[in-house]
């Protein structure tokens, strides 16, 4: 099970996330981040409860080097290559922009399912055969400074399924 959080925007939307997260994601073997953590201390917190991978935000632009921190992460889990962006423009709006080219652009070939984050707002959905979860934020829901989501993703046997926690 992988843990799926972004938008923490620490410590303008408070000192560290929600409690709540810690109870989410207990039991998962990796947590996923996908921006805009704004301070490394969120990647330590997480870190407590299971391994922390992370890509940059457009609020992350002046955070330090770290090893669990890039522009965009790949991570292969039974069979299934995993795509984290923090941002992941609409396909389709021009004809350069189809899921195949940011997905070379993003990940440098295809992945089987994309985590991202930047709109605040929860969402599964299914796009020609990728996965798309964004688990929203868990401070931030909606822009709107609350109790918010995070998203579980269980990848089995070849095939991945999520869910959002609403905390």
């Amino acid at each position: 099970m992988i843990g799926l959080i972004s938008d923490t925007h620490i410590p303008s939307a408070g000192k560290e996330p929600p409690l709540e997260v810690r109870e989410a994601f207990r039991g998962v073997d990796l947590i996923l981040h996908a921006g805009d953590l704004h301070v490394l201390s969120v990647l330590d917190w997480l870190q407590e409860i299971a391994p922390v991978l992370a890509c940059r935000g457009n609020g992350d632009s002046r955070l330090p080097e770290d090893h669990r921190l890039k522009e965009t992460q790949t991570v292969t889990v039974d069979g299934l290559r995993i795509g984290l962006s923090h941002d992941l423009p609409l396909p389709e709006e021009s004809p350069w922009r189809t899921l195949e080219n940011i997905m070379t652009r993003y990940f440098g070939s295809p992945v089987d399912v994309i985590v991202f984050g930047d709109t605040h707002v929860e969402i599964i959905d299914t796009y020609k055969g990728v996965l798309l979860v964004n688990p929203g934020s868990p401070n931030l829901p909606h822009n709107v400074e609350k109790l918010g989501t995070v998203a579980l993703l269980e990848v089995k046997n070849g095939r991945a399924e999520a869910r959002i926690i609403h905390l």
